[in-house]
């Protein structure tokens, strides 16, 4: 299968499912993926972004290589929202090493703090963030700080996911 082909044919779910299943355990054919997220013109991005996020559902430690340029992608200016959040869900399912762990907090705090940002990304921004503060307790206070600032104008999901993590940091305190 031509990944590219498949993806600029049909942007249907059923099709980002027969992706991840003709990627399966294939870590070269996950290569390619990952290099049409990074170098490809737009809509590929986006499509292949949708793909990663279910392979990585299915076998998260095919994106273990990738983490770090991942958040160098996250960095870039006018990434389409949809990279953001399917990377963002993608990466909370994984344990991040702890070379990224600084570079992914300064990220994800920024999506977080960032009231327009998309719903999902900052939810999945929250998630990230209380993985990371689970190897770096210090920050749970400035993740704690954040949620609450944002919690009386956040949405039915951020409030649920805020509640929750919120709950967990007073448990680890």
């Amino acid at each position: 299968m031509d990944i590219k082909t498949a993806l600029e044919e049909n942007r249907s779910k059923e099709q980002i499912l027969h992706i991840r299943d003709y990627i399966g355990e294939d870590a070269a054919h996950f290569d390619k993926l990952m290099q049409l997220i990074f170098h490809s013109e737009h809509p590929i991005p986006q499509r292949a972004s949708w793909a990663m996020m279910h392979c990585a559902d299915a076998h998260p430690e095919l994106l273990l290589p990738y983490i770090e340029r991942l958040f160098q992608h996250l960095r870039q200016e006018g990434l389409h929202d949809s990279i953001k959040r399917n990377s963002l869900r993608a990466l909370q399912k994984v344990d991040l090493p702890e070379q990224v762990l600084g570079e992914a907090a300064d990220i994800c705090f920024a999506y977080l703090a960032n009231p327009n940002e998309a719903v999902a990304i900052r939810v999945f921004s929250m998630n990230v963030l209380w993985n990371i503060c689970k190897k770096e307790p210090d920050l749970s206070n400035e993740l704690k700080l954040l949620i609450e600032e944002f919690m009386p104008y956040g949405s039915t999901g951020f409030k649920n996911r805020g509640n929750k993590i919120l709950k967990a940091i007073e448990r680890n305190s």
